[in-house]
């Protein structure tokens, strides 16, 4: 799951499962949102071995001939170009980490982008509206914080089925540190 939620201290009692209350004063969540990465290591290479056999399906009628060193490095080419393009696509979404850090003073959004400045986010949680837009809206459940003068968008590479939980626990951290 793309979500991980960090609480410090927990509550006495409270169950180890993906989501707790914090207790005490100095109490603090902290949270790590990462896209969910569709292919690991083993799909990839399943994906470069059968285009490696689709690439030489065609080449068997032309073994033996001066056709096929002509066909060859067309073959190669096409097979480093999706190995390429499979590998700079996970390389980026790896890179690309919103982690949050709410306490009763401040809560904090630092987004860190693949290829853009890490954008920062701060501001008193007391006064921090978060909101959901469910349907109808352009991007099904549709999640924002607004406060400090600005409307940050969090987990915009979830599914919505995620940020749904991710509004639910959220609002119950935020109602338990005010």
């Amino acid at each position: 799951m793309p979500v991980h939620w960090d609480i410090t201290p927990k509550a006495p009692g409270a169950s180890s499962g993906a989501f707790a209350l914090a207790s005490g004063d100095n109490a603090e969540y902290r949270l790590a949102l990462t896209p969910n990465l569709s292919m690991g290591n083993r799909g990839f290479a399943r994906v470069i071995l059968i285009s490696a056999g689709f690439l030489a399906l065609p080449m068997i009628g032309v073994l033996g001939t001066p056709v096929l060193w002509g066909l060859l490095p067309f073959a190669g080419l096409a097979l480093w170009g999706l190995w390429y393009a499979l590998q700079r696509n996970s390389r980026e979404r790896r890179r690309l980490r919103e982690d949050m850090r709410l306490t009763r003073e401040c809560i904090e959004i630092l987004r860190t982008n693949p290829r853009q400045p890490e954008q920062h986010w701060q501001a008193n949680p007391y006064w921090v509206r978060l909101n959901m837009t469910e349907k109808g809206a352009r991007v099904e459940n549709y999640l924002t914080l607004q406060g400090a003068g600005r409307v940050v968008e969090l987990g915009a590479f979830l599914s919505p089925e995620e940020r749904a939980t991710l509004f639910d626990d959220l609002s119950l951290a935020l109602r338990h540190l005010r």
